[in-house]
């Protein structure tokens, strides 16, 4: 999975701007704490038995107060560990852990997140019938939301070389309509794009670019928060999975 954080970060005045606790560095120690760190190639023998697998394996992160217009003032990026068969994408804690990391650096006015989503790791039938869309089981975390919370929010989706997003477009809209929650409400319709909001973040041979197509999609997010936005996508990554989608799908929320 790999995550881009656009809009402006202001550094907090009473940080050194050559502290040693860069981005990747914070982003570590943060998975480790809650424990999402898959570190067990680091350990030996014994030790290496009785640890736990974590979400993600660490590879590597950037975080700037400086960078130009277009850029992301921060990445992320780790190797995801294959979801247990109930269980999302972990999007969610992802970009927690990111957010978390970019608060210890300054104050984050976020206009936009990109997501790299490993769909092809999925395997929607080895789903049990009851978590479809694991995702949905924590849905009602969003219920206690102000009404003034709700953010308008366009949603691209692209599939980079493969057709294969934009040849399920409606059907992927019409999956969303028809889930049971209030975290995201889908506009009616959804169009094939080939134009991405904001560009690629990464090199075309990192994934499956150029991003030549997609589609577009309008609708209103509970909050403008990265824990919205990663429950969308890890929703979004189990939808397109069942449609048929094996490829990877890099996901842009721009907030309205």
């Amino acid at each position: 999975m790999f995550a881009a954080f656009h809009g402006e970060l202001v550094p907090h005045p009473w940080r050194a701007p050559e502290s040693e606790h860069d981005a990747y560095q914070l982003f570590h120690q943060r998975s480790v704490a809650m424990g999402w760190l898959d570190d067990q190639s680091s350990a030996a023998g014994d030790e290496r038995a009785s640890k736990a697998p974590g979400l993600w394996a660490m590879n590597n992160a950037f975080c700037s107060t400086r960078h130009a217009a277009a850029e992301p003032f921060a990445w992320f990026q780790v190797e995801c560990s294959v979801p247990a068969s109930d269980r999302p994408l972990p999007v969610q804690p992802f970009l927690r852990c990111a957010e978390d990391t970019t608060a210890l650096i300054g104050t984050a006015h976020l206009s936009a997140v990109q997501i790299l989503l490993p769909v092809q790791g999925l395997a929607p039938a080895s789903r049990p019938r009851s978590a479809l869309v694991p995702s949905m089981e924590t849905c009602d975390w969003f219920g206690e939301r102000a009404p003034q919370s709700r953010t308008p929010v366009r949603v691209t989706m692209s599939s980079g070389r493969t057709p294969s997003i934009s040849a399920v477009a409606q059907q992927l809209v019409s999956h969303l309509v028809r889930l049971e929650q209030a975290v995201f409400l889908p506009g009616e319709s959804g169009r094939a794009d080939e134009d991405a909001t904001l560009p690629s973040p990464f090199a075309d041979d990192f994934w499956n670019g150029p991003p030549l197509h997609g589609m577009t999609l309008d609708g209103e997010l509970a909050e403008w928060s990265c824990d919205a936005v990663g429950w969308l996508a890890a929703t979004i990554a189990d939808s397109a999975a069942q449609l048929g989608v094996r490829t990877p799908l890099l996901l842009t929320v721009v907030r309205g």
